[in-house]
């Protein structure tokens, strides 16, 4: 596999999923030796606007701003704008059409990715709901539909990023979240359900792993970094 040039401590994006923006700073502090990196997603966001963001940003580091817009066209379309000149790297849509093309046409320099399924959708879902396709098959739709209208990128979790590297080819962007450590990751003990290693989504082709609780609750998170980063660096290497 072909693994884009990406600097390694932008491999890892830390999630800052805290509520407060003392909290989310103590977190970047802690891991900003490793890491170049933070995820703004809706709890902080709220919490106290554009402060965590622009400081973030004032220290040097990358920021993916996890919104997840979705409303109708016309409102999406001017969110997406009061983003832009904000130096976020990174926003996140939800990946119908519609909402696909308002964002692009007011995005500015930063990425937007679609977000395809959540990582706490599972099977058992699908069918609850329904729906006879399974969740990979829907994850692909998404992602194909986001990539022929434009998107930079989707979201995904690392169980579709192979099937999306490989058929959908090396120009899309693949993030993934529910990234969880150890060898043998079968559950994640809590809401997410779709779940990998950092190293088994990057090996398949994701280009950026959010990983938020097993690095903000460690008692050591650069420890926890560098393993990962560890794992990333040899995989990629192979």
């Amino acid at each position: 596999m072909n693994y884009k040039k990406i600097p390694l401590n932008e491999r890892i994006i830390v999630a800052l999923d805290v509520d407060s923006d003392e909290k989310a700073r103590d977190v970047v502090k802690r891991c900003e030796s490793h890491v170049g990196y933070f995820k703004v997603g809706l709890q902080l966001f709220m919490a106290n606007w554009f402060n965590s963001v622009d400081w973030i940003l004032d220290r040097g580091h990358k920021v993916m701003l996890d919104l997840k817009f979705f409303d109708i066209p016309e409102t999406v379309k001017l969110a997406v704008e009061q983003v832009n000149n904000r130096g976020v790297s990174l926003a996140t849509i939800h990946g119908n059409d519609p909402i696909i093309r308002a964002a692009l046409q007011a995005k500015g320099d930063m990425q937007l990715l679609a977000v395809t399924v959540l990582t706490s959708f599972g099977e058992e879902d699908m069918r609850a709901m329904g729906m006879t396709q399974t969740v990979e098959e829907l994850v692909f739709y998404r992602a194909q539909r986001a990539l022929e209208l434009g998107c930079d990128g989707v979201v995904s979790s690392g169980l579709e990023a192979g099937r999306l590297r490989r058929d959908l080819g090396e120009k899309l962007l693949i993030v993934t979240p529910g990234i969880r450590p150890g060898a043998n990751v079968t559950d994640g003990g809590d809401d997410q359900k779709r779940i990998v290693t950092a190293e088994r989504a990057i090996g398949d082709g994701a280009d950026h792993v959010v990983v938020g609780r097993p690095i903000t609750q460690a008692a050591d998170p650069v420890a926890v970094i560098e393993q990962m980063q560890m794992e990333i660096e040899k995989t990629i290497a192979e």
